[in-house]
Formats: C-alpha cells, sequence, structure tokens
C-alpha cells in the first residue's frame, strides 16, 4: 500500500481532480492519502473533499490531513507538489504593481520574466527545505512537482538536492487536444513528438498515420481561423516554423516581440490579455465560497473523472510496471544536445516498473534552441541566486531576461529589483551583496 502525499493540498480543486485520477485506479484504491497545508480552513475542505472522491469511487484509502509537514512526509512514497509561496497577495500582486510603475506590463509572471523571477526566489528556499526533509524522512520516495517556475525549481532540486524527482505540467497534452480541434482531427488519432523547456516545448512532428498535420495548422492561419486567444503562437509558428506548447498569453512575456510599452497596437492586434493572472486571482476567490459549499455539501452530486494530469498514471505505472509515455520535465543529460547540459527540459519519458526514464531527442532545430536559451539563462541566473544567496545574480537574471531588457535600461532594472526585494520582506531570504 502506497503513502501519496500532497503538499499544498488546499488547492481543493486540483488536489480533487488528482485524487480522482489516483483513486480511480483499483491497485491504488487503497492507498494512504496524506493531505497537508498550513491553511486549515482550506485543508479541511479539502479533507472533505477527498473523503467524498473515496466514496465516489468506491475507493477505501486512508486519508490524513495534518499541518504538520514532516508528518506528512515521513514515510511517504510519492510527494506531489502544489503550493504558492506568498500567495496571491502579498507576492503576485507585488510581481505586478512594481514593475508597472517602470511601465513594465506582464500577463502571468509565474515562469520568466521578472515575475517568474520573483517566484523563483520565494519557492526555491522552501522547496529545497521539503527536499531535504525528505532526505531524512523518505528518501527513496519520488517527488512530482506542479510548482512553477516549473524549470527554475526542478533545477535547483537536481542540484542542491538527491531526491528523485519529475516536473510535471498539463502544456504539451493540452495544447495537443487544442491543435487537434484547429485542424478538426480527433486527438485520438494523432502522434505528436515535442521538445524543448516547460512552457516552451514545440511539436518537432504533429501527424496522423505518418502524415504531416503542419500544413492544416498553416491552413487555420492562412485561412482566418486563428481563435482570438491564440494569435501569439500563431504567429510564432509563421517565423519559426514550429508551434509552441505553452499558451499566447504566457509565450507573449517570454519573449522581446509582443508587450511593448510604446506600441499599444500590438496588444490590439495579438489579443495579449495584460494582467491575466491577477484577473484570475481575482475571479478564483470571488468564486471560492460557492465553489466550497458546493464541494463540501454531500446531498449535491460530486462529479469525479479522469484528468489530463499524469501524475496518477504515473504512480500507476511505477506501482504496477504498466508502461506510459509521458512528458516530463527532467535534467538534460545530453538529451537535448544543443541545449546546456543540466539545464531543466521536457521530453516524453517512458514510466514503467523501472522508473522515469528519459527520451533522448538528439539536436532541435536551431531557431528552436536559440529561443529556449534565452530563457534559460534567465532560468540559471535565478537559480545560482537562489543557491548562493548573491543579489548580484537576481539582478543578472533581469538583466537577461528578453521582456525586461527590452523595455528597461540597467538602471531601471537594478532598481526595480531593489524595490522588489524590499517589498517582498520576509518572503525572501537575505542576500548578500
Amino acid at each position: 500500500m502506497s503513502k501519496i502525499t500532497l503538499v499544498g493540498a488546499g488547492s481543493t480543486v486540483f488536489a480533487k481532480n488528482l485524487l480522482g485520477d489516483i483513486l480511480s485506479f483499483p491497485e491504488l484504491a487503497d492507498s494512504t492519502i496524506s493531505l497537508f497545508d498550513i491553511d486549515e480552513e482550506r485543508l479541511h475542505t479539502s479533507e472533505i473533499v477527498a473523503h467524498r472522491v473515496a466514496r465516489t469511487l468506491a475507493a477505501t484509502p486512508r486519508i490524513v490531513a495534518t499541518t504538520d509537514r514532516r508528518r506528512a512526509l515521513e514515510g511517504a512514497d510519492y510527494v506531489i507538489t502544489m503550493f504558492q509561496i506568498g500567495g496571491y497577495k502579498p507576492s503576485t500582486v507585488i510581481d505586478f504593481e512594481v514593475p508597472k510603475k517602470y511601465g513594465l506590463r506582464q500577463t502571468i509572471a509565474d515562469t520568466l520574466g521578472i515575475g517568474g523571477i520573483m517566484r523563483g526566489l520565494r519557492t526555491i528556499p522552501v522547496l529545497l527545505e521539503m527536499c531535504h526533509e525528505m532526505e531524512a524522512l523518505c528518501p527513496d520516495a519520488w517527488l512530482l512537482n506542479y510548482v512553477n517556475p516549473m524549470a527554475m525549481n526542478c533545477w535547483a532540486v537536481n542540484r542542491a538536492t538527491t531526491i528523485r524527482n519529475v516536473g510535471l505540467c498539463h502544456s504539451v497534452q493540452g495544447t495537443a487536444e487544442q491543435l487537434a480541434r484547429d485542424v478538426n482531427v480527433p486527438i485520438e488519432e494523432i502522434n505528436y513528438l515535442c521538445a524543448g523547456i516547460n512552457h516552451m516545448a514545440f511539436y518537432l512532428r504533429f501527424e496522423r498515420n505518418g502524415e504531416d498535420l503542419y500544413p492544416l495548422i498553416r491552413e487555420v492561419a492562412s485561412g482566418g481561423r486563428i481563435p482570438d486567444w491564440n494569435r501569439v503562437r500563431y504567429e510564432a509558428l509563421r517565423y519559426l516554423g514550429y508551434f509552441v506548447t505553452e499558451s499566447s498569453e504566457h509565450f507573449s512575456e517570454y519573449v522581446p516581440w509582443f508587450i511593448k510599452r510604446d506600441r499599444p497596437d500590438l496588444i490590439e492586434k495579438f489579443n495579449i490579455p495584460l494582467d491575466e493572472y491577477i484577473t484570475r486571482c481575482e475571479n478564483q476567490i470571488a468564486g471560492w465560497q460557492m465553489m466550497r459549499g458546493i464541494l463540501e455539501v454531500d446531498s449535491i452530486e460530486l462529479a469525479v473523472e479522469r484528468s489530463h494530469e499524469y501524475a496518477g498514471y504515473i504512480i500507476h505505472s511505477l506501482e504496477t510496471g504498466v508502461p506510459r509515455v509521458i512528458y516530463g520535465n527532467v535534467a538534460n543529460d545530453h538529451l537535448i544536445e544543443n541545449l546546456p547540459v543540466g539545464c531543466c527540459v521536457e521530453v516524453p519519458c517512458l514510466v514503467d516498473g523501472n522508473g522515469i526514464q528519459p527520451t533522448h531527442i538528439g539536436t532541435i532545430p536551431p531557431q528552436l534552441a536559440a529561443v529556449m536559451q534565452s530563457n534559460i539563462t534567465v532560468q540559471a541566473l535565478t537559480v545560482e541566486a537562489a543557491l548562493t544567496g548573491r543579489r548580484e545574480h537576481i539582478y543578472h537574471a533581469a538583466m537577461m531576461d528578453p521582456h525586461t531588457a527590452a523595455e528597461l535600461d540597467l538602471g531601471q532594472i537594478r532598481d526595480l529589483v531593489d524595490e522588489l526585494i524590499a517589498a517582498h520582506g520576509d518572503w525572501l531570504p537575505e542576500y548578500s551583496v
């Protein structure tokens, strides 16, 4: 019987989806489920929902909820991380509002850009502290990480700990489904090969029965059928030749080409939703109490169905040996040969009783490697700052960020970093000058 620990289980809806996936497998139905969160109220809701999911699926897990992280981790076989350090308020608001004073606008700010840098600096110390606890309490456990900024977090874990880990995201399989709809081909009939870094991987092949579907994807653009919310990615396809995995609102802030303070026409032309993550958070907070009521009330039927998240499938394959291919974020051990060794790459991985085995990709098209390298440089410097405690590397990361560098000069970047560090206060560790 496996022990599966959810760290950040107060993310109730996401926890519900993952538990629905896990407990739907008969082989996992009697697992021990350990729910950990620092928010007692949200944790209580998640505990209620976990029991409801189990009843709906006729599963018989042992469910334990705790605010003691060490207790949650002790003896775990799998640890799923799904937390946000600093929360929406104050930290996410700071990540948007302080840069705005400098004319620097963002859309999501959780992966790259100045917002992604600051989120990484808040998150990495907590994640590493947890991993060191795992080294003492469950050293053989698999860490399945859903926390952003994905590449920075996984890179830091690989450098500073011995914990086996894989970073998980739904952008590869989610975008494949979107593209299938765009070209009107059932997703079940499509085969694809994707590789790169998290939120900036590209479909190297997108086929049906050996037929290249890229001509159909390009017809979407030439025929004026691009969805309004996806204009940025189709523009990137036009110039880079391949389709990127993460959404247009994300991709627009990873590159210097779309968000410019003196070009409002670009914002309108490509339908770029500035402050999108702020809007999403506000809407989620506004709807939380109503959603909580629905989730907690037994008389309201709880719908439980398989999601397209990978965690449940990974655990099932590791436990049973049933082979599956997932897309995971892993250390680049010469997997993509024209990206730096040791950086975090997103590639197909075989999962079975032998573990999680990444696929060797070889070289990718040079223009794709180049645009990824611009992001990898920022990731590397942010991780260096987090692991060494040297403030200068935070400046360096921000200086090299494509969007930040396109908008601000060196003095502004330094002032912006200083103001952000001061605003975050105790959410960040001390840095040496």
